[in-house]
C-alpha cells in the first residue's frame, strides 16, 4: 500500500509520485545548498529570456526604423512610419501564432522524444539567433528597411517557437520535482522581464549611442542563454536531482498498473485515474480526458494572458508622459522603460512570488473565474490614459502620470497571482500520469491567449 497523500510537506510531495519499490529503497537525498532550485529558477529566467529581450529593446527597434525612414523617399517614409507605430503588435503576432503550433508539436513529442534534447536542441536555436541579432546591431540597414522589419520578425518566429518548446518540456520535467521548484521556475520566467527591463535602462544611461547599447544589451542574451545550457547540463549531474528525475521514468505505466490498484493511490486529491486515461510511456498522452479536467483552469490562464497581451507591450509602451513638453530626462527617455516594462514585469516577478504563501482561491472556487474576467477593466483603463499617437479616440480621462503607474503595478500583480495558480493547479487535478503532458496542455491555454490577445492587440491600437 502506499502511504496516505498527506504524509508529505506540501512542498514536498512531486507531482509525479515515486514508485512504492523507489521510495522505500532511497532515501530521500536533501537540495544542497538549493542547487535545483536556483537552476529551476535561471531556466525559468531563460526560458521567457528572447520575448523579454524583444519587446524591451523598443529604444532599438525604434531607432533602427527612423533612421532608415530619414533616408527614404515620402513613401518609404510612411512605410517606416507604419512599421514603427505597430511594431509591438507585429512582434506579438510574430512570437505567439507560431508557438501555439510548436505547443502541440511538443505535446505529439512528449513520450517520443526525450526532455533533454527538446531542452538543449531549443537553447541552441535560440543562441544561433541572438546571434544573428547581435551581428546586425552593428549592420547598417539604412537601404533595406523593409527587408531589416522581415528578417526581425522572421528571427522572433524562429527563436519564439524554439522559447516554446523549451519553456514547455523544462514545465513538464519540472512536474516530477516537488512544488518549490515548480514555484522556482514560475518565478524565473517573471524575473527574466524585470532582468531585461533593468539591462535595458542601465545600456540606454550607460551609452551614448543606441547601437552601442544594443550591442551590450543582445549580448547579456547571449551570455545569459549559455548560462541555461550549462546549468541544465549540471543539473543530472545533482543527487537531489538525479532522484526524483529517476522517480519519472519510474514511474507506472498503462502496461504495469496493476488491475486491483487504488484509485486514490494513482491521482492527486480531486483528479481521477481511471485506468484508460493513463497513456503508455511511449505513446502520445490520451488529451481528452487532459481537457475534461482542465478547461475551466484552461480558460482562465487564456483569458488572463489574452487581456495582458492586449495592453503590454502594445498600448502601456505608448503612454506617454503628459509633462513630455518639459523635456525631462523622466518625460523623455525614461518613462516608458521605467513605467511599462521595468514596473510591469517587477510587479508580475511580486504576484508569482505570492503564490509561494498564499494559494486562493482553489482549483474549483468559483471567485477564480470571477477575478480572472474582472481584468477586463484593465482595457478602458489603459485606452484612456494618455495613449500617443491618437487618431480616433480623443478622450484622455487619466491625464496624471501616476495613473499608468498604478495601472500597470495592477495588471502585473494579477496577471503574475492569478496566472501562476491557475498554471500550478492544472497538474495536480489530472492523473500523476498525465501531468506532464497536463503541464504541455496549459502552456498550449497560454500560448492560445496570446495568440489571439496578439491578433486584438493589432485592432485596438488601429482603433486608437
Amino acid at each position: 500500500m502506499h502511504p496516505p497523500a498527506g504524509s508529505f510537506p506540501p512542498d514536498e510531495e512531486p507531482l509525479i509520485e515515486k514508485s512504492t519499490v523507489n521510495r522505500y529503497s532511497r532515501q530521500k537525498p536533501s537540495d544542497r545548498l538549493n542547487g535545483t532550485y536556483v537552476i529551476f529558477f535561471l531556466l525559468g529566467i531563460g526560458s521567457l529570456l528572447p520575448w523579454n529581450f524583444f519587446i524591451t529593446a523598443k529604444h532599438y527597434w525604434m531607432y533602427k526604423l527612423q533612421n532608415c525612414s530619414d533616408q527614404a523617399g515620402p513613401a518609404g517614409q510612411a512605410a517606416a512610419s507604419d512599421l514603427r507605430d505597430f511594431f509591438e503588435s507585429y512582434i506579438s503576432i510574430a512570437s505567439t501564432v507560431p508557438s501555439v503550433l510548436c505547443l502541440i508539436g511538443n505535446f505529439l513529442l512528449v513520450n517520443k522524444v526525450p526532455a533533454s534534447v527538446r531542452i538543449l536542441s531549443s537553447l541552441f536555436v535560440m543562441l544561433a539567433v541572438f546571434l544573428v541579432i547581435t551581428v546586425l546591431v552593428k549592420v547598417d540597414t539604412s537601404a533595406w528597411t523593409t527587408g531589416f522589419f522581415a528578417l526581425t520578425i522572421g528571427c522572433v518566429v524562429v527563436v519564439s517557437s524554439a522559447s516554446t518548446v523549451f519553456a514547455s518540456s523544462i514545465f513538464g520535467l519540472s512536474s516530477c520535482f516537488p512544488m518549490k521548484n515548480l514555484q522556482a521556475l514560475i518565478s524565473g520566467q517573471a524575473m527574466g522581464g524585470t532582468i531585461s527591463a533593468v539591462a535595458s535602462l542601465i545600456d540606454l544611461a550607460a551609452a551614448a549611442d543606441v547601437t552601442d547599447s544594443a550591442l551590450a544589451y543582445f549580448l547579456t542574451a547571449d551570455i545569459f542563454i549559455v548560462i541555461c545550457v550549462m546549468v541544465y547540463l549540471l543539473l543530472p549531474r545533482l543527487e537531489y536531482s538525479r532522484y526524483y528525475m529517476s522517480s519519472q521514468k519510474e514511474s507506472p505505466s498503462l502496461a504495469t498498473v496493476p488491475p486491483n490498484s487504488s484509485v486514490e493511490d494513482e491521482a492527486e486529491p480531486g483528479g481521477t485515474a481511471n485506468t484508460p486515461f493513463l497513456a503508455k510511456s511511449t505513446g502520445i498522452p490520451p488529451l481528452r480526458p487532459i481537457l475534461q479536467k482542465t478547461a475551466l483552469l484552461g480558460f482562465c490562464l487564456f483569458y488572463v494572458f489574452f487581456i495582458s497581451i492586449i495592453i503590454f507591450p502594445s498600448l502601456s509602451s505608448n503612454i506617454e508622459s503628459v509633462s513630455k513638453s518639459s523635456g525631462s530626462l523622466w518625460s523623455t527617455k525614461y518613462f516608458a522603460p521605467l513605467t511599462s516594462f521595468l514596473l510591469y514585469n517587477l510587479a508580475d516577478w511580486c504576484g508569482r512570488q505570492i503564490t509561494a504563501w498564499i494559494q486562493m482561491p482553489g482549483p474549483k472556487s468559483k471567485l477564480l473565474p470571477v477575478l480572472v474576467l474582472l481584468r477586463t477593466v484593465f482595457l478602458p483603463l489603459f485606452i484612456l490614459s494618455n495613449y500617443q499617437p491618437r487618431a480616433h479616440i480623443q478622450t484622455v480621462l487619466f491625464n496624471r502620470d501616476v495613473y499608468p503607474v498604478v495601472f500597470t503595478v495592477l495588471l502585473g500583480l494579477s496577471n503574475g497571482y492569478l496566472g501562476t495558480l491557475v498554471i500550478i493547479y492544472g497538474p495536480k487535478i489530472v492523473p500523476k500520469e498525465l501531468a506532464e503532458a497536463a503541464g504541455v496542455v496549459m502552456t498550449f491555454y497560454l500560448m492560445l491567449g496570446l495568440a489571439v490577445g496578439s491578433a486584438c492587440s493589432v485592432l485596438i491600437v488601429h482603433l486608437m
